[in-house]
Order: C-alpha cells, then structure tokens, then sequence
C-alpha cells in the first residue's frame, strides 16, 4: 500500500470539507481544482484572466506546502466554461506561469464550475528533490 498524505495549508483558499487541496503519495502531488477566488470564495474580479491568475497562485501555494512548485508541475487540466470564447485570454495568463518547458495540459468546456467560475485547473507534480 502506498503512502497518503493529505495536504493542508491556511495560506491557500480553504477547500470545502468533501475533498483536500492535495494528496501527496509516492512522491507525487495530485492537486485539486482551483478555481480564481478570494479566501472567502468570492470569485476574483478581471474574467477569465484574473479567475485564471488567481487559480495559479492558490495552486502554486498548496504545491509549496506539498514540498513541490509549479516547475514540478508534470500535467494540467483545465477546465472552461467557454472554451472558444477564452481559450486565447486564459492562454495568454497560463503562459506567464509556464514560459520555460511547459507541462503536458489538457484544456476541456464543460457546461459550469462551482460558484459560477470561468475557469478551473488542477494538477499532477513530483514532489521536489
């Protein structure tokens, strides 16, 4: 069996109580969705650029308390609630966070997200050696 540690850190948006910001087992992260919020779940302002900012920022703090970091980021997904109208805009934001050797990514629409967001990402990374 292998080992499981829930990750958690105040520092990030506060999960709700069905799910953990992250699990780290064999060395690898799997980190939850993140949708762009504040720290009360108030969906951030600026669209799907600051929703997208605001999602990386949050996961880049639970990667870090899960001893690992963006650069370690292995796979993306992320979800759009309208994909052909924000594709080139939330694009245009990941790319500030990935310039050099970008992970493998997955971009897919779906019908909604919690809270009414625009955008979700979630991710796989190793932890930091």
């Amino acid at each position: 069996m292998s080992d499981r540690k829930v990750i958690f850190t105040e520092e990030a948006n506060p999960p709700l109580p069905i799910y953990s910001q992250a699990i780290v087992s064999n060395g690898t992260v799997y980190a939850s969705g993140n949708i762009g919020c504040d720290r009360e779940l108030k969906l951030v302002e600026g669209g799907v650029q600051g929703q997208t900012r605001a999602a990386l920022k949050n996961l880049a703090i639970v990667l870090k308390a899960s001893g690992s970091g963006l650069e370690h980021i292995l796979k993306v997904n992320i979800y759009l609630t309208d994909l052909p109208k924000d594709f080139a805009a939330m694009n245009e934001v990941y790319a500030e966070f990935f310039q050099d050797k970008p992970p493998a990514r997955t971009c897919i629409g779906v019908a909604a997200l919690p809270l009414g967001a625009e955008v979700e990402i979630e991710c796989v990374a190793a932890v930091a050696k």
